[in-house]
């Protein structure tokens, strides 16, 4: 494919901003000189240049909304109304917003920026190496052309899903938090192996690559956990021992309601912000 030849202003340099810039450009889908960053901190700024030379960097938020047609929002929460109020004067009629704010609703953003072209994406933290997950959801007036290039973009970067906004709280819940989940049970499965006798840095690069290697095989067969679980786990054997074990103290629950108590606060988070 060609590169995009589009300008995407980056407000916000911080990893995943960062994280964004890095698959636009590896990939070829744009040049550095095409994207325009601002950020506030001077190691953020330093950080990005150094990671995408040739990348443009402008003084003011403002002043990159001015010079691009899609705009990516990449800060915390608690300075999107500062930000808003900062560049909404420089968004024009074709400037296509991009959020990768937590929890803030496009019904939010459109009346902040007085603008109905508000694109929202939840990326995952994997997408620091290219190996994310982006749900994205647009308004229904955007035109199919700017939808399949903001799908080629954060492709570049993991899968992407286009979902209803309705479901960004349970995305946020799985994949935005999934993480830390997957991260405490490989600590545990590593613990577990060190209690069993293996070295510490072998427990862990055991565990790190099980949870890797198992799914990429459930990716890649497209078969269901169960149908893996019910392979490995022979009559009498040591898998079903261990399973047992989980299945008592509620691992499946205690996980299912962990989404639920996340989706729960990304809720409640965007009503606060609200």
């Amino acid at each position: 494919m060609s590169p995009l030849k589009t300008s995407i202003a980056l407000i916000g340099a911080g990893q995943m901003g960062k994280a964004l810039a890095q698959g636009f450009c590896n990939s070829g889908e744009c040049d550095p000189s095409e994207i325009i960053a601002y950020d506030p901190s001077e190691a953020s700024i330093e950080s990005l240049v150094h990671a995408i030379p040739g990348v443009r960097m402008t003084q003011t938020a403002t002043e990159a909304t001015q010079a691009a047609r899609y705009v990516i929002l990449a800060v915390k929460p608690q300075h999107a109304a500062d930000l808003c109020e900062e560049v909404q004067p420089a968004v024009q009629d074709e400037t296509i917003i991009i959020s990768i704010i937590a929890g803030l609703p496009t019904s939010w953003l459109s009346h902040a920026l007085k603008t109905s072209r508000i694109v929202r994406v939840m990326p995952n933290t994997p997408c620091l190496i290219g190996q994310g997950v982006s749900a994205i959801t647009f308004p229904p007036d955007l035109k199919t052309s700017d939808v399949n290039i903001i799908q080629r973009l954060f492709a570049t970067v993991g899968v992407v899903h286009q979902v209803q906004e309705s479901m960004l709280d349970a995305v946020t819940a799985v994949s935005g938090s999934g993480p830390g989940y997957v991260a405490l049970l490989i600590d545990a499965l590593a613990d577990g192996g060190v209690q069993a006798g293996l070295p510490r840095q072998l427990a862990l690069d055991l565990a790190v690559q099980t949870f890797a290697g198992t799914a990429s095989l459930i990716a890649e067969t497209g078969d269901h956990p169960a149908v893996i679980k019910d392979r490995v786990s022979s009559p009498g054997g040591t898998t079903v021992a261990g399973l047992s074990v989980l299945e008592r103290q509620g691992v499946r629950g205690a996980l299912a309601d962990a989404v639920a108590a996340a989706a729960a606060r990304s809720s409640a988070l965007a009503r606060s912000v609200t």
